[in-house]
């Protein structure tokens, strides 16, 4: 698959201050040794205190009590926290690029919602009970709505407004499809009120397995579109002239996006706001290139979902509050503050 590379933008072509330059490989690397902290955090801190010689002797034996635990358990769920989170911050810089929108998520196409009606046909009228199942129900209904929303904000010419207008609406409609559902079946209701928290507690080797091939080519896809979405993102005139391709960059961008988000929120559920406040908050440090800003939100977008997950373990325990509720919290204040802010106002 080709991707248009246009001539840099000719505000990218500056060069950055020598402070910048600097500061943006320096931060990259804390960056992504703070992932390490927080991934070794997933693996020794839980809902079942464990000391750091039961979990060595559990990641590294796999044996007994402490393997099952370790292995079976938490080594899962932070492998899937690592893959959702890079997958949902590469989704939301790709979603923010593409709208020029510094507040969207992938919420605002109607994936989430797409992927979650899908779940709960799957189980109301099929009889689906087991994840694995919820997986390709989840996957095939984001793509659907992906394809949708791009069908319908794109058929007479993609344009920002369009696509949001399309995945509103659609979300809308398939939200009240999917509440009405819930109501008329109980068992539908059961079933559907963990997944569509947000958690990492099902994971399992096969269900990463089964995520990761689109996880991989959905983020590859992304990194691709860098240097086209730095043209679409300032302005159709300005990248028309740089000689983007409007309509195939944005085709394929809302393919990466659809792929992404579909893959982690079949995965583990609907977890809001990391797509939304990782890349806007990287931001402001990388500035506006997305060679940059899609790096750091796939390092710190895992940082921000194992860190609410292993706050999840341990304000709640021996129970735990899952992921999806802990990243609203803190998402919840996070968005206010951004959408008061007079600079994000003005964008």
């Amino acid at each position: 698959m080709l991707v248009d590379s246009p001539p840099e933008p000719r505000a990218a072509s500056v060069p950055a201050p020598p402070t910048r330059r600097v500061a943006r490989p320096l931060g990259l690397s804390l960056s992504v040794a703070l992932l390490v902290l927080v991934a070794l955090a997933s693996l020794a801190v839980g809902a079942k205190a464990l000391s750091p010689d039961q979990v060595w002797h559990g990641l590294f034996h796999g044996s007994g009590t402490y393997g099952d635990v370790v292995v079976d358990e938490r080594l899962a769920r932070t492998l899937l926290g690592l893959l959702a989170g890079a997958a949902l911050g590469l989704s939301g810089a790709v979603l923010q690029a593409l709208t020029r929108n510094p507040l969207a998520d992938p919420g605002l196409l109607g994936i989430n919602a797409g992927a979650s009606a899908a779940v709960v046909t799957a189980i109301s009228f099929f009889g689906v009970t087991s994840l694995r199942g919820y997986v390709w129900f989840a996957f095939l209904g984001a793509a659907a709505v992906g394809a949708l929303v791009w069908f319908l904000g794109g058929s007479r010419g993609a344009t920002p407004v369009r696509l949001a207008l399309a995945g509103t609406a659609i979300s809308a409609a398939l939200y009240g499809y999917l509440q009405a559902v819930m109501i008329m079946d109980d068992a539908a209701l059961g079933r559907m009120r963990f997944w569509t928290v947000g958690s990492l507690a099902s994971a399992s080797g096969p269900t990463i397995v089964q995520v990761l091939p689109f996880l991989a080519a959905g983020g590859l896809l992304a990194f691709a579109l860098a240097r086209p979405l730095n043209a679409v993102a300032m302005g159709d005139d300005t990248a028309r002239a740089l000689g983007a391709h409007l309509g195939r960059t944005r085709a394929l961008a809302m393919l990466a996006a659809t792929v992404l988000c579909g893959a982690a929120t079949a995965a583990c559920g609907p977890v809001v706001f990391v797509g939304l406040m990782v890349p806007h908050a990287v931001r402001s440090f990388t500035g506006p290139d997305l060679r940059w800003i899609l790096p750091y939100a796939a390092v710190l977008a895992p940082v921000l979902l194992l860190g609410a997950d292993v706050v999840g373990r341990v304000v709640a325990r021996p129970a735990e509050l899952q992921v999806g509720i802990v990243t609203a919290v803190i998402g919840g204040p996070v968005f206010i503050f951004l959408v008061r802010r007079r600079r994000t106002a003005q964008l």
